[in-house]
């Protein structure tokens, strides 16, 4: 197969280096030996990897090429290097979970999205940083220390898949795996300008994935384009006896509908609480987007859904008891090896009563009622991904219009409904601020219906060309 010495390769998607890996024309070993020299390079500066899989990646890519050579073509993943979520065992590699208690912790399994990786051919490159135990919407609370934005260095990348955002962003990895309890696939896709797409709950296995919420934890991939974001859908959806939570449902190809187009359809504007308390810049590239959507036939019209702050409270009852129920052992035998403010959130969880939960649950089914009449009118909701810009890292109180908020609270604030509810939910790339940041556009739509919200999210991504790789570290505190 042929070598490559151009840098170019970097700023492909998925899709066409695996049509190119493929065809033969582009070698996966090196491929994989370039990018490895790459992450090297930048991510001192970035801090995405906890862990830099040398050697095992270029095994594995030696292998994918002899497979492939031979003509055993495994999928579109065969030999495509991918980035892991340090939440999500890999075998015989360190999971850290982004905290001192677990720094040299080696699981003796693979979560079930790893293998299903490993069989599709798949390189994993690295485990990638996340918020301490994933509990935080920051990405900035790391015992490895805190991710930045690629898109400038003093801002947070968003968490908890801080890593993930961050190194799809910057051409680290061709893809990444997240997980999302409150937000925290689509939160750091939003700060770095790529797609991130958290499932239907219980279409992803989450067996091997350290869990922080039961009841509100998803997996699911983050990409560069809606194309290859369906593709590795694809590959990691399906039922899995080992996850109590996981779901049958009919096998199914997620790209099928990106072709079709949104002409004729109808998208749903939430009247309240969504576009309540919006950065400005953020409102503009929003509504710039619902003018695109317009432009490619879709017709835009008013929803209601009610009860969203009760939902929204809900959900926070459940996160944090969830929470501490998974980790009242380990605060109390350890409680000086977690980090000062995870340890101060999670010892609220105590404060919530039993009968508090017990209600929070069995309102969930009358948030599911609210969400399941909107879209019977529509077929999908539009939103902002998140309120505001990326805040700085270690902010903790941020304005929206002349109104102080706190940021954890106000960068969860859209995207955590649809955890309590079990909706899937997509962001993808709307433009930039004025400053240069990334701003996301959110899309949610009915249970088990992932290829309709590809199909809306490809239409705008066609039609808008909105760049998502950041190639090359510049001397102005960014990479450009």
């Amino acid at each position: 197969m042929n070598a490559t010495n151009s840098s170019n390769i970097f700023h492909w998607d998925m899709y066409t280096l695996s049509n190119s890996i493929r065809g033969k024309h582009i070698s996966p070993v090196e491929v994989t030996r370039q990018l490895l020299e790459r992450i090297n390079s930048i991510n001192p500066q970035l801090n995405a990897f906890i862990s830099i899989l040398q050697e095992e990646a270029l095994k594995s890519a030696i292998q994918a090429e002899a497979e492939i050579i031979s003509g055993n073509w495994r999928g579109p993943l065969h030999g495509i290097p991918i980035g892991i979520k340090d939440m999500i065992y890999t075998k015989n590699i360190k999971t850290t979970k982004g905290s001192k208690i677990f720094q040299e912790y080696v699981p003796d399994h693979d979560a079930t999205v790893v293998e299903k990786l490993k069989q599709a051919g798949a390189i994993i490159v690295g485990k990638l940083n996340t918020h301490q135990f994933a509990y935080g919407p920051t990405g900035d609370r790391s015992f490895f220390g805190p991710v930045k934005n690629p898109y400038h260095l003093s801002k947070i990348s968003g968490g908890s898949s801080s890593g993930s955002g961050a190194a799809v962003a910057s051409s680290l990895c061709y893809a990444a795996l997240g997980t999302d309890t409150g937000g925290s696939i689509r939160i750091p896709s939003a700060c770095c300008g790529i797609v991130g797409m958290k499932p239907t709950f219980g279409r992803v296995s989450k067996y091997g994935v350290y869990p922080l919420g039961f009841t509100l934890d998803h997996v699911g991939p983050m990409t560069r384009t809606v194309r290859d974001n369906a593709i590795l859908l694809n590959v990691l959806s399906g039922y899995d006896k080992r996850d109590p939570y996981s779901v049958k449902a009919d096998t199914e190809d997620f790209t099928r509908y990106l072709s079709q187009g949104i002409k004729g359809s109808v998208i749903g504007l939430p009247t309240s609480y969504y576009f309540d308390q919006v950065d400005e810049e953020v409102h503009i590239k929003i509504r710039e987007a619902i003018n695109v959507f317009q432009n490619l036939g879709a017709e835009i019209r008013l929803i209601d859904l009610p009860a969203m702050k009760q939902t929204l409270l809900a959900q926070q009852i459940t996160a944090k008891s969830e929470a501490y129920a998974i980790h009242e052992e380990t605060l109390r035998n350890h409680p000086e090896k977690y980090e000062a403010e995870v340890r101060e959130r999670l010892l609220t969880g105590p404060e919530t009563m039993a009968y508090e939960y017990v209600q929070a649950q069995q309102f969930k089914h009358t948030a599911i009622q609210h969400f399941d009449q909107a879209l019977k009118d529509v077929e999908v909701i539009l939103t902002p991904t998140i309120p505001i810009l990326p805040p700085d890292i270690d902010q903790r109180e941020v304005y929206v219009g002349t109104s102080q908020e706190q940021v954890r609270s106000t960068l969860l604030r859209l995207t955590s409904p649809t955890n309590f509810n079990g909706f899937p939910s997509i962001s993808i790339p709307c433009g930039f601020s004025r400053s240069g940041l990334p701003i996301g556009l959110q899309l949610i739509g009915k249970r088990f219906d992932e290829s309709n919200l590809y199909r809306f999210a490809y239409a705008f991504e066609q039609e808008c060309s909105i760049p998502t790789v950041k190639m090359d570290m510049g001397s102005d505190n960014k990479v450009v």
